[in-house]
């Protein structure tokens, strides 16, 4: 018979949000978690089902004076009383569980000051921050907004340390995208083992790399023939709209936005990753090097 995989829940946390959970974070100390929706942050332990404790709140006492949403959180890798927490409005807030009970003052805040000549009436959409991670070392964070990856450095709030062009051919698609909804995606990112790597998705079921060291980056497709046994991947690139194409090049006319990498993990320390592709789940193991080199 084909091997059947059935998920059964060992336990139920319930009745702790009013609104859709976007994070869930395990503390180093593996006794306690949290969850995250837009306005709140719930501090669990992980065998007490019926009760959790709320460190943030930024529900306003009147929802009409809301100007910002929790869109994701995570621990620190090795600090338990660390935590961060990203904003729709591009910010990051770095909390510390020592200073008070309830985290609503933040110990750092990373924001990148807006270049005034760049603003447009899409600039507070793609600055949202879709997701934040902890580098391995806990020295770093990854965070990804709609255009970019950044690595900022926790000693440094005023603006990342790195900046990373995901899809620039984009920009002048904007209000297209806005009109298709697809400009609210919200696209994870991923360390490798040891934070030399950065991966995050893109559109047409392409995801990117990009190596921190030598600063190149790479394209590449999630799709069932480059999963199959020893299938090398192939770098992929997408040309702007009028602009010299090359052979295998794709035009960004010709960008398939209904596929799209939303989801993406990295193995904590083999070179094997995972891509959610639609409603395919495809594991890319020992490709990656070479790809990069």
């Amino acid at each position: 018979m084909d091997l059947m995989v059935e998920v059964t829940p060992r336990r139920v946390f319930a009745n702790a949000h009013t609104y859709h959970i976007n994070s869930i974070s395990v503390n180093s100390d593996y006794e306690t978690y949290m969850s995250a929706d837009d306005l709140r942050i719930n501090l669990w332990h992980l065998d007490i089902t019926d009760r959790s404790f709320n460190i943030v709140d930024i529900k306003p006492a009147n929802m009409e004076d809301l100007t910002e949403v929790i869109t994701a959180a995570e621990f620190h890798p090795h600090h338990c009383n660390l935590f961060v927490y990203s904003s729709s409005k591009g910010t990051l807030r770095l909390c510390d569980m020592r200073e008070a009970a309830l985290c609503d003052k933040h110990s750092k805040l990373f924001e990148e000051p807006e270049d005034p000549s760049a603003r447009s009436f899409f600039s507070e959409i793609i600055s949202s921050v879709s997701d934040v991670k902890f580098s391995h070392s806990g020295r770093y964070l990854l965070t990804r907004d709609y255009l970019t990856a950044k690595v900022w450095d926790l000693n440094m709030e005023s603006k990342p340390l790195e900046t990373y062009q995901v899809h620039d051919y984009l920009r002048s698609k904007l209000c297209s995208l806005y009109e298709n909804d697809c400009i609210f995606d919200k696209f994870e990112c991923a360390w490798n083992g040891s934070d030399s790597v950065i991966m995050t998705g893109a559109y047409n079921n392409f995801f990117r790399m990009f190596d921190r060291n030598t600063k190149r980056d790479v394209t590449l497709e999630a799709s069932r023939e480059s999963s199959k046994p020893r299938a090398v991947l192939k770098p992929r690139r997408v040309c702007a709209a009028g602009g010299k194409r090359r052979k295998d090049d794709i035009s960004v006319d010709s960008l398939d936005f209904t596929k799209k990498i939303l989801h993406t993990a990295w193995h904590p320390n083999e070179n094997i990753i995972a891509i959610a592709a639609t409603n395919n789940l495809y594991i890319f193991q020992d490709k990656l090097n070479s790809e990069m080199h």
